[in-house]
């Protein structure tokens, strides 16, 4: 079988994230991010010194096995470090970008760990606390003709954390992505699709066991980040979120006045009077008022924001940075005056991989119609062009003659009213020009629609490349499920992917070094 095209992407859609990630973000806004392997190993150095036994507490809530585990082991006890990334919880394991984020971390640990001799451990953190069912309860997958969206109901009131919602029967959504993945080398993934997502678990426990075996043996561990010792070791830190609320607040704004004045959006939006510490404790998942902050009882219903969670993440594990997207990268910058409040370290993060996955069937449809993969970003546009070279020349000579003339005599139209001062103004002759001219568009659209539907065929195709480079209109990574990728075309797929991967890892390491090359720097710097 003809492997995929893994096409690297620059993250985009985002101006703050597009400056932190050329540099140009104000001073002071980001932890600085090292530019090459010397700089690397300090960071690795200081991160590794901060910590002890960190696994020992942690254990449960990774649940760790096979690579996975002995990478974490061999990080702990101050010899080593983790790279970080993560995602909430998607049905069946998500979006392309989910699979993309955990190679992103794992290609960087890799590079460090050859770079500098020091034990480094990727890790997915799922944020199984998130209440976002919208996103948990869909997945979109590539069939003929286009995409499908595939949807789940809740089975019990919303707001819960999807630690916490039932997931339900799912056998129908199920056997529709399988169906959609036609022949299969690896089946591996949509078994385990069928032993982790059945009715009994939550949405994030089928979560995180289907990435947990998915990803060990790659080497990446998860953590679950509503599992109890996740909370336990967390708590220290929110209970100092609680105690300063008021001041972390006044903090955040004035950082939120400086993304204002330097022409930024927030990311995260402000609410005012509330903390960054959530309570589970009724169900739900509210905010602690900041009033009530200082006479909140501390327990396991507690779990921070997504601004306080970084600052967590980087307190409880030897995050040597955290792998994120745009909007990760945007929020970022809110987060670094809540650490400083708190007096912890602040988090650091580095632009994840971002890839386009090219099937040859799809590649051949491009080829064919001379299209590329970015023409499908407007969601109409390349069926009208491809339609309208459809058409006969002499039509569309004839009816390109006939706008150029029409727009020259509406021209000489205009002046001569103009110079005769004939009673009416240009904005009569303004009308005619949009109303002949919108006629004239009419003309060439329902000309366009009649191609279309006499090349019914290549519409089809054309919707088929359309469903699995840009479903429902969103990007490939954002929105395609990756488990029939997977199933399709097996490691091969998965390989390619960590090479591009690891490409983009030593773009962020900078010089491309050995450890041989620091055999004399490393002792230096106590390295053991």
């Amino acid at each position: 079988m003809t492997a995929p095209r893994v096409v690297t992407q620059p993250l985009s859609g985002n101006p703050l994230a597009s400056a932190a990630i050329e540099g140009s973000a104000p001073r002071g806004w980001y932890e600085p991010q090292p530019h090459d392997v010397p700089s690397w190993l300090e960071r690795l150095e200081s991160v590794r010194s901060e910590f002890g036994d960190w696994l020992t507490r942690l254990a449960p809530a990774f649940n760790a096995a096979g690579k996975a585990k002995e990478r974490l082991e061999a990080s702990a006890k101050g010899r080593g470090v983790v790279v970080t990334t993560g995602q909430q919880p998607g049905l069946f394991g998500g979006p392309v970008y989910t699979l993309s984020k955990a190679l992103s971390a794992l290609a960087l640990a890799d590079s460090l760990q050859e770079a500098t001799g020091i034990p480094v451990a990727p890790v997915f953190w799922a944020a199984t606390d998130d209440t976002d069912f919208k996103e948990a309860s869909s997945a979109v997958i590539a069939v003929p003709g286009g995409a499908q969206l595939l949807r789940i109901d809740h089975a019990e009131q919303l707001g819960r954390p999807m630690a916490a919602m039932l997931l339900g029967d799912v056998s129908t959504e199920l056997e529709a992505l399988t169906h959609s993945t036609g022949s299969m080398i690896d089946r591996t993934p949509i078994e385990l699709l069928e032993r982790f997502y059945k009715p009994g678990e939550t949405i994030g426990s089928a979560y995180v066991s289907f990435l947990r075996a998915l990803l060990a043996p790659l080497g990446i561990a998860v953590i679950d980040a509503s599992h109890r010792s996740t909370r336990e070791a967390a708590r220290p830190v929110l209970t100092a979120a609680l105690e300063k609320a008021g001041e972390i607040a006044a903090s955040l704004t004035a950082r939120n006045q400086e993304l204002d004045a330097a022409g930024f959006a927030q990311q995260v939006q402000d609410v005012p009077g509330l903390s960054l510490v959530f309570s589970t404790a009724s169900g739900g998942r509210k905010r602690v008022p900041i009033k009530a902050a200082a006479k909140q009882a501390v327990s396991d219903d507690l779990g921070p924001n997504v601004l306080l969670r970084p600052v967590v993440e980087r307190a409880i594990l030897p995050t040597a940075t955290y792998i994120g997207g745009p909007a990760e990268i945007a929020y970022f910058a809110q987060v670094a005056p809540i650490a400083d409040v708190l007096k912890l370290a602040r988090p650091a993060i580095v632009p994840r991989w971002s890839c386009m996955i090219i099937e040859p069937h799809v590649e051949k449809i491009l080829e064919k119609l001379y299209l590329l993969p970015e023409d499908f970003r407007d969601p109409h546009e390349v069926e009208a062009r491809v339609a309208r070279a459809r058409l006969p020349k002499r039509v569309i000579d004839e009816l390109n003659a006939t706008r150029a003339q029409l727009d020259e005599r509406l021209d000489a139209l205009s002046d001569a009213v103009a110079e005769g001062r004939a009673p009416v103004g240009p904005a009569v002759t303004g009308g005619l020009r949009a109303n002949l001219m919108r006629r004239l568009d009419r003309f060439e659209r329902r000309l366009i629609a009649a191609a279309k539907k006499e090349h019914a065929d290549i519409m089809q195709e054309i919707a088929t490349a359309r469903g699995s480079l840009y479903p429902l209109g969103k990007p490939q990574e954002r929105s395609l499920n990756f488990v029939p990728l997977l199933a399709r075309y097996g490691p091969m797929l998965r390989e390619e992917m960590l090479a591009e991967a690891s490409a983009h890892a030593a773009r962020l390491l900078g010089a491309q070094q050995s450890a041989r090359s620091l055999e004399e720097a490393a002792p230096a710097r106590g390295r053991s």
